[in-house]
């Protein structure tokens, strides 16, 4: 901290780190209840046979010498044919039939009684595991949200600050200009970059542009500050908060080319471009199980969640997990989807690339091609998700090109990332847009036929800003 600044501590900080303990206390409850079932219980199988003895034996002349002397025969008999019907489905195998056959008169209810039974009780283990399954996804999310509130409660610990003298010149300075500052608070993030959000309002009622504020702003504080896109963009007699952050190093500019499957206008393939909280910028692809409509709804969804999450402050592979959890508890059926994300660090240049399941990302330095790649699963698959993630330190005029498996699977096996390096390689563009459409079309001039796959290509480049 500078000279006259000091941390502040909240009441609220304290609160949210209450809330993250209880849903963390929350989360290893949901984990303590019933667990999911392999086998049934010596409870389950017992009823199976009282179920088989009220509605088959009842009746029988055989009944209380079956269950009375060579009870334990019959129990024997009733477990042979429980686990052959578990290893060979319906059908008995001939050694069990025969032995059913010799010991009961009323073979063929008999073995329906069971077959019944054992088919109500796994129903019932299915539906008991999936509450499980549920209730497991419930915990993750529970904990990851945990998780979010704990790291939130710290940065705001970490960042809040009050520098009095700092305060006055600005409130001095603002009442110049005739407007009225209702609050002020400072912030500092990890990296040291600054964050100042006024409340306030004009005195008079001309509307004064939020822009002409920022250099006054920047005078004082000694750091480039600009204001937030999110806010207003004019101060007017009614109070609003405007969010003024210390200028980035680098920016950004993406570009996308895509193809649907026999060139079709509907691509499974999904993406996004987005700005994100702390002066980072992220781009992002989504592939879908299949082509068509439904591909395309499902990459949709996926791309439509990790913004909301993303944009509301989540860490990357919070949100992905979640996102997860989403898919996996909330369905009977397997849809998968991949994700491919890349986050830009606008203050450092460094990104870092996220991957569940998703294809090749090359990076096109000045005099390098670098080839990053994944071994993860999709989401949508398994409770528990690995994710892939590197970081690297990028330089201005770097490329990051990010694509679809279509585009890789088009190419031969086992020439796939020579081809496109030699691809990326052999060209001067700069401008990402074209350079992804650039890509696209030597792939689909290597194949000289319609793509047999949803094909996508994303570039993102680096640049520094110039002053």
């Amino acid at each position: 901290m500078e000279n006259g600044q000091v941390l502040h501590s909240s009441p609220y900080v304290e609160q949210i780190d209450k809330f993250a303990v209880s849903l963390k206390q929350l989360a290893k409850t949901f984990l303590k209840l019933e667990e999911k079932k392999q086998t049934f219980s010596e409870e389950e199988i017992d009823e199976m046979f009282a179920c088989v003895r009220e509605e088959v034996c009842e009746k029988c002349e055989k009944n209380s010498w079956c269950w009375g002397e060579n009870y334990i025969q019959m129990y024997q008999m009733g477990y042979e044919i429980l686990a052959a019907v578990d290893q060979y489905g319906n059908e008995l195998d001939a050694e069990t039939k025969r032995k059913l056959m010799q010991r009961c008169i009323m073979a063929p209810r008999f073995y329906r009684g069971m077959l019944d039974s054992f088919h109500e009780a796994r129903q019932n283990m299915i539906w008991i595991n999936r509450i499980a399954r549920s209730r497991e996804g419930c915990a993750a999310q529970l904990d990851l949200f945990a998780d979010m509130l704990q790291n939130v409660a710290k940065n705001l610990e970490d960042s809040i600050f009050t520098d009095e003298r700092l305060g006055k010149r600005i409130l001095s300075q603002l009442k110049r200009k005739g407007i009225r500052v209702l609050s002020m608070h400072f912030l500092v993030n990890g990296e040291g970059k600054y964050e100042l959000h006024l409340t306030m309002r004009t005195w008079k009622s001309e509307k004064i542009p939020v822009k002409s504020l920022a250099g006054t702003l920047s005078n004082l504080t000694g750091r480039r500050l600009i204001p937030g896109k999110e806010g207003a963009q004019l101060i007017g007699t009614d109070y609003t908060t405007v969010v003024f952050r210390e200028g980035p190093s680098y920016y950004t500019m993406s570009g996308i080319a895509r193809i649907g499957k026999g060139c079709s206008n509907i691509s499974g393939d999904s993406f996004t471009m987005m700005d994100l909280p702390g002066g980072k910028r992220g781009v992002a692809l989504s592939d879908g199980m299949g082509c068509g409509q439904a591909a395309c709804r499902e990459s949709t969804l996926v791309i439509e969640l990790l913004e909301e999450l993303l944009e509301a402050g989540f860490s990357e592979k919070t949100a992905i997990q979640m996102i997860n959890t989403t898919l996996v508890c909330g369905r009977e059926e397997i849809h998968y989807s991949t994700i491919d994300l890349t986050v830009f660090d606008l203050y450092t240049g460094e990104c870092e690339l996220i991957k569940a399941g998703a294809s090749s990302t090359f990076i096109r330095r000045k005099d390098q091609i670098e080839h990053l790649t994944s071994t993860s699963l999709p989401i949508g698959v398994m409770n528990s998700l690995e994710i892939d993630s590197v970081k690297r330190q990028l330089t201005d005029g770097t490329y990051v090109i990010m694509l679809t498996d279509g585009v890789l699977d088009a190419l031969p096996v086992g020439e796939q990332d020579f081809l496109l390096e030699t691809i990326i390689k052999g060209t001067e563009i700069r401008n990402p847009k074209e350079l992804a459409r650039h890509i696209l079309q030597q792939v689909l001039n290597w194949t000289g036929k319609e793509p047999e796959d949803d094909m996508s290509v994303l570039v993102a480049a680096l640049w520094k800003c110039r002053k």
